[in-house]
């Protein structure tokens, strides 16, 4: 029997996964009161703003995907929202900017997650906004135990509140102090901010009314008028080394409403996999699936050089298609790119030594316009703040006790995003990839205790490409939420944090459970590995060709085998790929079965099901 670092968990009656434990049990509760999956995830995705606020928070956006039970097809929720109506390429290129910041209020979108997590609540759920709601402010109010990493995290950002972000430094250096891990940590203004929305809906006079109430007071009352106040008349200094406002407005915020769409899918074998659109990054995953149709996956071991180099290469060649053709854009070829004549075409590519070249491919004819190659190390770093807590390149990552490589100087980290996902006894299955907002990234809006959204950092200020800057545009996310169907069937919702990682490891998860039989909890807890070999999605926007980071768990027989086909091999912390996250559900007679695995590394991700 493998070992695994925790089992497997089975049931009848529900699970949820998530990356943190109290969003975890959260979820359950809401179970227990007889609500369903959706339920448990929108009360998760509250609690995870509060007790994850390095990684993702009330500004922020969410991707999810929804599965009613007996559906045919999942939906898709965007909560990805989109620019401002005066972000403009012009705008950035008269303030002497060639690329994005990745902090401050510039690159601020509209911050999707409040609608989209009430919208599913609202068109899919059965519990009360103060149902969802009551866990996330009970947190916020009396507090909740600081993961160490929260608590780096923020002792690493003070010279940047006390210097430049006064605001935060007020929520996160209470008294001047940094806090401490273990030590309860509050938030009083996201307690009050919530407790505020809840008092003002109160009259309505149905769920409906009231969940709608709540989301007119966020997008057309006080939080929007707050957030372009705050947006107006505050120079913020950022990651360009200069000072700048941001560009939302309460007509931005008023104009936004999450998009429902359909997803876009593939079939593999016996399964279909479902992701967001283009304006994400989940065609990529669709992509790979289509490449690897091609290649005898069932013979490779799944922790063998073989499998590895062929999913890095694979990998490159998706990525360079995500960068040239992915965008919120009616002119991306998806349709082409996920055809298996054009896989054909890209799994001719692979070879036996590992591709130093960006590759996009031609899909429908169309010659690729390249946005820019700039090698790591070609932007001068100002020595606080980062641009996104997943994608601090480092030669030599530094890892701290809990298998998260420590800040930069710069602030960036690896970290990440959250994720949630869960099922009901009644077959109702949800992923969601929440992000943005973190307090890094941005300075806290006062009297609200959120920071917004950086996404706008995705953006490319050249023009020509499906993600270049425009106005009301969605940035081309990285946030990849997926949901599996078995012989037709709702099987499996999984995802994970990771930035430009995301639907990388997702992938290895995957092969490894359909191909060699490995249980969910396996395939999360088996040595994984991912590509730098593209531009990153985040400032500042560099890339590593060739790279390929590993866990140091695999043998010294593996990594010498691929470094001698030519990959430039980084070894990191043996538990650090990936914060997995997966429920599933199948049929044993006439019985639902329920299976969830989390992801260990971190010691904080958990999954709970009976």
């Amino acid at each position: 029997m493998t070992f695994t670092t925790r089992p497997e968990l089975r049931g009848t009656f529900g699970a949820v996964s998530s990356t943190h434990w109290l969003a975890a049990t959260v979820g359950m509760a809401i179970l227990e009161m007889g609500h369903t999956a959706f339920d448990a995830a929108v009360a998760a995705g509250f609690v995870l703003q509060v007790v994850e606020p390095h990684l993702n928070g009330p500004g922020g956006e969410v991707p999810i995907i929804v599965t009613p039970a007996g559906a045919a097809a999942p939906v898709v929720i965007c909560g990805q929202g989109p620019s401002p109506a005066a972000a403009t390429v012009a705008h950035f290129r008269s303030l002497g900017l060639d690329i994005v910041p990745g902090t401050g209020l510039l690159p601020a979108c509209i911050p999707g997650a409040f609608g989209a997590w009430l919208t599913l609540l609202r068109d899919y759920g059965t519990a009360d906004l103060e149902d969802v709601l009551a866990p996330a402010i009970s947190y916020a109010r009396t507090g909740h135990p600081l993961v160490p990493r929260i608590a780096n995290t923020i002792a690493q950002m003070r010279e940047l509140f006390t210097t430049h972000w006064p605001s935060s430094a007020e929520i996160y250096l209470p008294g001047g102090v940094a806090p401490q891990a273990g030590r309860l940590f509050r938030n009083p203004h996201i307690a009050a901010m919530y407790g505020e929305i809840l008092e003002q809906t109160r009259g309505a006079s149905s769920r409906e009314a009231r969940i709608q109430a709540a989301l007119d007071f966020w997008y057309r009352g006080p939080i929007a008028e707050r957030i372009e106040q705050f947006c107006a008349t505050q120079d913020v200094w950022d990651v360009s080394g200069r000072r700048h406002k941001g560009l939302i407005t309460a007509q931005d915020m008023a104009d936004y409403t999450p998009q429902v769409e359909k997803p876009v899918s593939v079939a593999y074998g016996d399964y279909e996999i479902f992701k967001c659109g283009a304006w994400s990054q989940g065609p990529v995953l669709l992509q790979m699936l289509q490449i690897l149709k091609g290649a005898d996956v069932d013979r490779l071991d799944p922790n063998g050089p073989d499998f590895v180099h062929l999913l890095a290469e694979t990998a490159k060649l998706a990525m360079a298609d995500r960068e040239c053709w992915y965008g919120d854009s009616p002119d991306v070829p998806l349709d082409a790119l996920l055809s298996s004549a054009y896989a054909d075409q890209r799994r001719a590519l692979i070879g036996a030594e590992a591709s130093m070249e960006f590759r996009p491919g031609s899909p429908d004819g169309r010659a690729p316009i390249l946005p820019p190659l700039r090698p790591v190390g070609t932007i001068p770093q100002p020595g606080l703040g980062g641009g996104e807590p997943t994608v601090a390149r480092q030669v030599a990552p530094a890892i701290d006790r809990q298998g998260e490589a420590a800040l930069t100087p710069e602030g960036a980290q690896r970290g990440d995003t959250v994720q949630v996902s869960a099922v009901d006894r009644w077959g109702n299955m949800v992923s969601a990839t929440p992000s943005g907002g973190w307090f890094q990234s941005s300075p806290v809006i006062p009297g609200l205790g959120f920071s917004l959204t950086t996404r706008g950092q995705m953006f490319w200020l050249e023009e020509g490409l499906n993600s270049s800057l425009k106005p009301s545009t969605r940035p081309r996310t990285t946030l990849t939420p997926s949901t599996a169907f078995c012989d037709g069937k709702p099987y499996m919702a999984f995802g994970t944090p990771g930035g430009d990682q995301q639907d990388q490891w997702q992938l290895i998860m995957l092969l490894r459970h359909i191909h060699h039989g490995m249980n969910l909890q396996e395939a999360i807890d088996a040595p994984s590995f991912h590509t730098d070999h593209l531009p990153s999605s985040f400032w500042p926007r560099e890339v590593s060709l060739g790279s390929l980071t590993l866990e140091s768990r695999y043998p010294e027989a593996v990594q010498n085998d691929l470094a001698r086909r030519g990959h430039a091999i980084t070894l990191n912390d043996p538990w650090s790929e990936g914060r997995l996250a997966a429920v599933a559900r199948e049929m044993d007679g006439d019985v639902q079965l329920v299976k969830a695995g989390a992801n260990p590394r971190g010691v904080q991700g958990y999954a709970v099901a009976r």
